[in-house]
């Protein structure tokens, strides 16, 4: 970048955003990347940035945000170790910290299933964990090595630990003993490495020894005594053995690192990448931020409810501002302090961001084509050390600028043309307008100018814009209005502070004829511009009213339809209930007619089992087609009926509401015989529903011996069901009505499609199949079949 591009930069202060992005970021590294960050002209990288900061932070919605604070810098240490150096203690646990940290990355990514643009960074990490724990174990701190760093340090701090206690004893007798009368204090302490005694300086002869130290008074000696000098000696020589031992395991542990040295540079080179990623979505929190859409192939910019990212959150005024579509300038006027210089540097600044890829605090829809170049010309630039005034500062920029600018680039002036004679000053700055906009690029600049007014006006491809202003506070109200020019309201501003009529009326005098009507023409404009706000609030109002009263109409019916479904369900419920009796009921029923049939010997005994059989068969699935139909029907309560006679025909409630006719009237233990089709029985009378009264009695149906054999009809039954999406218990209920009716139909093999997934439901469904003694075989689908997302079901 030139420049003149980094001097635009820090007038619409990016590198101040920079800042505030390198502070969410954990390691110095990601740091470094943050304050380097540049935007970019290339669409295709841009959108990969602007996709990467969208996915970190909805990571962090869903997962928080993973923990980078491990980071350490390892490139030095790795070259060192690379060069056959050994680590220090903090070296290595550096590397440990790093090591942890990508691990904990991956634990944190093996959460998130579908994959993002995050995806391939994540991939790039590998961990170490053997190496991590080795380090950790065999490192307590930067001065402490663990006793279990090995077999053979733990040893030497071992004997280390028994001959000191020995020393401590020795000493301590002395102290305690007839000596220490010629102590200066009975205590034991050390002088280089060894255990000493102080001894007053006049008895350095009653305790033989050798003398380590002397105090600063020179009235203590620290004596060796001569009965602890060999065992002094032994603990120096294990002390050198375990500094020995001490530098084998970092030797060791430092080769270790060495060897990986390669996957722990690309660990640290993607978990720094992750942070600078990860900050980016942090800032986009502390923003309230969203990702703009990014236009290809057009140098454009339309932001919606746009604030200055540095301005306070919660008090700046949203603005929508656009160039570079309809128009490719865009003029904004109005008074001072009302807001021209912040539109005019939100505008540049958001683009900057957006290509940067960085969320910028705008509508979501807001979109924005990258521009090749943002130059500005905006603020104070008298140099009284260069002796320019503002107008020649100015002018200097604006000629580097008018140097630079071309196709595809963004130029935004602050008060073009100010600080020299208004008459010349206009006519500049309309000049130089023309030409960047004759060199292809897009021009935003702001004005008091009555002449850039009538340019944008008159002139195609150029957007007059203004800042209003409420004259009857003396306030701005920092709303950007495009297409309407503004008014700077001197007079009206003026009288509102108590400036004399006369003197208002002289200069409204001095005001050309021209100038006067083309201020009225304005003002009318702004008349009909707060005409046209109004109507829009009061349609807005009416608008919201419809919509709050749409809401409570979809609330009611969303309410009956609950309570509807409510009900339905609770009806539902019973009827599978009731089912599940019947198919209850059915399976003893079914066993007991196994029985008899091995027991019968003639074939009229063989046709009247079949045909009964097939009678509790069509039973049930008339009850199955019932309920799911939701047909309901109503019985007498069992407190409101009377005692059932021989003719009445019942509903047998324990039975799937199955239809009977009363053969006998109740016996004393309250028993009653009834025939269902085929097959008489004896329920208990408080088990029967009279639905119909004085039926006649039907006699039992007997089947001619030369009667010809019925046949089921197989194509009323479906001869697959699909379970797929159900739970468990679901599925094995719904695969359960399925089987009756396709042993009712006399189906001889069905297919239960349940998926493949996780083989779960699969196992479930066949192992239930399985205990069912009216299957004959289960087993998977092959190629054609559905293969392992289907079970065929041979049935007996």
């Amino acid at each position: 970048m030139n420049r003149l591009g980094e001097k635009s930069l820090k007038t619409l202060e990016y590198y101040e955003i920079l800042d505030r992005l390198a502070a969410q970021a954990a390691s110095e590294a990601a740091k470094e990347k943050c304050r380097a960050l540049r935007p970019l002209d290339d669409h295709e990288q841009a959108q990969v940035w602007l996709d990467q900061t969208t996915d970190a932070k909805n990571r962090m919605i869903r997962q928080g945000s993973p923990g980078f604070g491990g980071i350490r810098a390892v490139g030095a240490i790795l070259l060192r170790a690379d060069r056959g150096g050994t680590l220090n203690p903090r070296e290595l646990l550096d590397v440990a910290s790093l090591l942890q940290t990508a691990r904990r990355a991956l634990v944190y990514d093996a959460e998130q299933e579908e994959k993002t643009s995050l995806t391939p960074i994540f991939g790039l990490l590998t961990g170490n964990r053997a190496l991590e724990e080795a380090i950790t174990t065999a490192i307590v701190s930067e001065e402490e090595i663990a006793d279990g760093a090995s077999p053979e340090l733990l040893s030497i701090r071992r004997e280390l630990r028994r001959i000191s206690g020995k020393v401590r004893e020795t000493l301590n007798r002395l102290i305690a003993g007839e000596r220490s009368k010629y102590l200066q204090e009975t205590i034991v302490t050390q002088r280089n490495g060894r255990f000493v005694v102080p001894v007053k300086a006049e008895h350095r002869g009653d305790i033989p020894g050798l003398v380590h130290d002397t105090s600063s008074t020179g009235a203590t000696v620290f004596v060796e005594p001569q009965q602890v000098v060999e065992i002094n000696n032994q603990i120096k020589v294990l002390e050198g053995r375990e500094e020995a031992e001490i530098e084998r395991i970092l030797a060791e542990l430092s080769a270790e690192v060495s060897m990986h040295r390669s996957a722990i540079e690309q660990d640290y080179d993607a978990l720094t990448t992750l942070d600078f990623i990860f900050a980016r979505a942090k800032l986009s929190f502390e923003m309230n931020a969203a990702p703009p859409v990014l236009a290809a192939g057009a140098s454009r910019c339309r932001l919606l409810r746009a604030r200055h990212p540095l301005l306070d959150k919660d008090k700046a005024v949203p603005i929508d501002i656009a160039i570079g579509g309809e128009y490719d300038t865009l003029v904004i006027t109005g008074p001072n302090t009302g807001g021209k210089t912040v539109s005019l540097k939100t505008l540049g600044l958001l683009s900057l961001m957006a290509a940067s890829g960085l969320h910028i605090p705008a509508n979501e829809q807001s979109e924005i084509g990258l521009f090749e170049h943002v130059y500005a010309d905006i603020g104070d630039e008298q140099s009284i050390e260069q002796s320019l005034s503002t107008f020649s500062a100015h002018m200097k920029t604006i000629v580097s600028i008018m140097d630079c600018c071309g196709q595809g680039d963004l130029v935004l002036f602050d008060e073009l043309g100010a600080g020299t004679d208004p008459v010349e000053g206009a006519a500049l700055a309309v000049a130089v307008i023309g030409y960047a906009r004759q060199m292809g690029a897009c021009v935003a600049a702001t004005t008091h100018y009555a002449e850039l007014k009538t340019f944008a006006l008159t002139t195609d491809g150029v957007e007059n814009a203004s800042c209003e202003f409420n004259v009857q506070s003396l306030q701005p109200t920092y709303r950007l209005l495009t297409g309407i020019p503004g008014k700077s309201n001197a007079f009206a501003i003026a009288a509102r502070l108590g400036l004399q009529p006369t003197i208002i009326e002289r200069a409204k005098e001095q005001v050309s004829t021209e100038d006067a009507r083309f201020e009225d023409v304005l003002a009318e404009l702004e008349r009909e511009r707060r005409r046209i706000e109004q109507m829009k609030e009061e349609a807005q109002k009416m608008r919201a009213a419809a919509q709050s009263e749409r809401d409570r109409m979809r609330a009611e019916r969303d309410a009956a339809e609950a309570r509807a479904d409510k009900l339905l369900e609770g009806a539902r419920s019973q009827a599978d209930r009731i089912l599940k009796d019947a198919r209850m009921t059915a399976e003893t029923v079914f066993d007991e007619l196994e029985d008899m049939k091995k027991k019968a010997q003639k074939d009229t005994a063989g046709q009247n089992l079949a045909a009964a059989k097939a009678a509790l068969r069509g039973v049930i699935t008339q009850t199955e087609n019932e309920q799911r139909r939701g047909i309901q029907k109503r019985v007498i309560e069992a407190d409101e009926q009377r005692p059932v006679k021989k003719g009445d025909r019942v509903r047998l409630i324990n039975v799937g509401g199955v239809l009977a006719d009363v053969l006998a009237p109740a016996d004393k233990s309250g028993s009653v015989q009834v025939q269902a089709g085929p097959m008489k029985m004896t329920v208990k009378e408080n088990e029967l529903r009279i639905v119909e009264e004085q039926a006649p009695v039907k006699k039992p149906v007997q089947p001619r011996r030369d009667a010809p054999k019925r046949e089921l009809n197989i194509r009323s039954a479906e001869s697959e069901v699909d379970v797929r999406g159900m739970s468990a218990q679901e599925a094995l209920f719904e695969v359960d009505n399925f089987l009756s009716r396709a042993l009712m139909a006399g189906l001889p093999s069905v297919t239960v499609i349940h998926g493949k997934g996780t083989g779960v439901l699969r196992g479930a469904v066949q192992q239930h199949l399985r205990s069912n003694k009216r299957v004959k075989s289960v087993r998977s689908g092959v190629y054609g079949e559905g293969e392992q997302g289907v079970t065929i079901v041979e049935l007996r």
